[in-house]
Order: structure tokens, then C-alpha cells, then sequence
């Protein structure tokens, strides 16, 4: 299963370390990033492979509630067809 992960937050060091250690160790593989720095606030999305599925979208939400608390960061992750369907046309 695909799902994308928005997060946004003042720029600072180690945001992305966290947000793909965090992917690596409940085995979700980043299939595509694009991060950038809009004057001090940094946002990033990617589009994520849950593989074996041993992880469920709302368990690394979960794993994110840390990430977002000692960052300052907003992370939010949606499954890739509800993400298509509502940016349709």
C-alpha cells in the first residue's frame, strides 16, 4: 500500500533523519521526496511504500505524535488513494 506524508515546521537540522529513520524502522520505503525551505519554514512530502504491511497507516501516525511533539513539526500521512481522490477534478 502507497500513502503520502506531509510535514511541515520551522526549518531546523535532523527533520529529515527523523522523519525517514522513523519509515525505516516499521520497514516503509520512501518512493519519492521533494523537500524545500519557503523563506524559515521547511515542508516536505513523500510518497511512501508500506511493504510488508507489518504497519498500518494510523500505527506510524502514532510514531510520528513524538517526532511532531520535540520538532515543532505537523506530519500527516493519508493512504494514496484517498490523497488521489480528493484532488481530483
Amino acid at each position: 500500500m502507497k500513502a503520502v506524508v506531509t510535514v511541515i515546521g520551522k526549518d531546523q537540522k535532523g527533520i529529515i533523519a527523523k522523519i525517514s529513520n522513523i519509515l525505516f524502522e516499521n520497514e516503509v520505503n520512501i518512493l519519492d521526496i521533494s523537500q524545500t525551505i519557503m523563506q524559515d519554514m521547511f515542508t516536505m512530502i513523500m510518497l511512501v511504500n508500506f511493504e510488508n504491511e507489518s504497519v498500518t497507516v494510523k500505527q506510524i501516525s502514532e510514531k510520528f505524535e513524538q517526532a511532531e511533539k520535540d520538532m515543532g513539526l505537523s506530519i500527516h500521512v493519508q493512504r494514496e488513494e484517498i490523497f488521489t481522490s480528493m484532488h481530483r477534478i
